[in-house]
């Protein structure tokens, strides 16, 4: 299974450089696309009501300013949608933020912070490991390595405090 991250314009890739980096870290297949809620609606229906059929087990779907994405794709599949809201000019992605985590029952996005593309691609991770042993096994890595970092700086900010 792959994950596809739609992005609501091209202005919106720089932040999911971020998403990328973190899928190709797990070895996780993915593909990315730009499709508008607003100015593709039908692209938008058509790519999501066949992204399970297309090999897709998560969608991501980051979009600023009015950001209807990531909701107009989980009303087109039953697969699960994250949704990554972009910070842009106006309210600094509040707007966003808002559009993607009001959603109406029976249509579910998660949702993560404003430019929190790390966070969706880990989510999407985590969410296709839970039919991916060896995914598992990375994440289970990963956390750990995250841990190890953290031990390490607080043996270094220890070192400083005795020097004080």
């Amino acid at each position: 299974m792959k994950v596809a991250i739609v992005m609501g314009s091209d202005s919106d890739f720089p932040v999911i450089k971020k998403s990328i980096g973190i899928l190709k870290m797990f070895g996780v297949d993915y593909e990315v696309h730009v499709i508008s809620a607003h100015r593709t609606p039908q692209r938008a229906e058509q790519f999501a009501s066949g992204a399970e059929a297309n090999g897709i087990g998560v969608i991501i779907g980051a979009a600023g300013k009015a950001a209807h994405l990531a909701g107009v794709l989980a009303a087109f599949t039953p697969l699960p949608v994250i949704g990554l809201p972009i910070k842009s000019s106006t309210m600094d992605g509040l707007d966003s933020l808002l559009s993607m985590v009001q959603m109406p029952k029976g249509i579910p996005v998660a949702t993560v912070a404003i430019d929190g593309a790390e966070n969706a691609a880990l989510l999407a991770v985590q969410m296709l490991s839970l039919a991916d042993k060896d995914l598992r096994q990375k994440l289970h890595d990963y956390k750990k390595r995250m841990a190890d970092e953290v031990a390490k700086k607080d043996a270094e900010i220890k070192l400083e405090v005795e020097k004080l």
